[in-house]
């Protein structure tokens, strides 16, 4: 499946993402807790993004590294982990730029666009969270919807990766005590999707759009800005869990660190 964006805006988020990351951390201190990643500094952080960085980078470049905990470990070392970092971030954006059309490289989440689109919407996302978690450790708090930069169209497009990509993965194993359907509905989009969340078979996505969006019924909605839900799924607002299906969904299925 295609990204609801052009691969013009997935490399302009992916760049922007990885300034506002770097900015909000030079002004946190590498030592400043990050709330949002309990257990982990802004220097845990920066190094692990420059690593996931440079990992990319070596898919993309047709050199997959095969031990990338060693991009970690150098970024830790570096004598300017910001400076580490910058460089990291020019040249995965300069290999996705480099890369052809039919690039051919390994995808690893379900209903992916073709691997260029892929590499690049992937590592948009994977920044735009981790940029919100350098935020965080600059205010001292998960920022809210509208004290970051995020927009709607970018919003959306995450939501959908997340709920397309990784949920139906097998290998998230996300089953829930009972069945459940959630329906995910932004406010601000004409996407919607419908989950179907049960403990006896692999979960499963149903991208909604139209009429389909607003009427199709559910067990449990989460509704709200496009911006508040992409938070909101990726355990980034700060709030404890609204009910026992989100504090599972923290769990089971969103980003966890250590």
């Amino acid at each position: 499946m295609a990204s609801g964006l052009t691969l013009e805006e997935l490399g302009e988020g992916l760049g922007t993402a990885s300034t506002v990351l770097r900015g909000n951390a030079g002004s946190a201190g590498l030592d400043t807790p990050v709330p949002t990643c309990p257990s982990w500094t802004v220097l845990d952080l920066v190094a692990h993004q420059g690593m996931v960085h440079r990992w990319a980078t070596s898919h993309v470049r047709g050199a997959p590294e095969t031990d990338p905990l060693r991009f970690e470990a150098e970024g830790r070392a570096a004598a300017d982990v910001l400076g580490w970092f910058d460089e990291g971030a020019t040249a995965l954006l300069q290999a996705l730029f480099d890369a052809p059309d039919d690039l051919v490289a390994q995808t690893f989440l379900r209903d992916a666009p073709a691997p260029r689109v892929f590499w690049t919407r992937r590592q948009c996302f994977e920044t735009t969270v981790h940029a919100v978690d350098a935020m965080a450790a600059r205010l001292g708090r998960a920022p809210l919807p509208d004290e970051t930069w995020l927009r709607p169209r970018l919003a959306t497009d995450g939501i959908d990766e997340l709920l397309t990509g990784f949920v139906p993965r097998d290998k998230q194993g996300v089953q829930p005590e009972r069945a459940t359907r959630l329906l995910v509905r932004p406010d601000d989009a004409a996407l919607a999707w419908l989950l179907d969340l049960a403990p006896d078979r692999p979960a499963s996505t149903t991208r909604l759009t139209g009429a389909d969006a607003v009427a199709t019924d559910a067990d449990v909605v989460w509704a709200g800005g496009a911006v508040e839900l992409f938070l909101r799924l990726w355990s980034r607002t700060g709030a404890e869990p609204a009910d026992a299906l989100e504090g599972w969904w923290r769990e089971t299925v969103s980003v966890t660190w250590g």
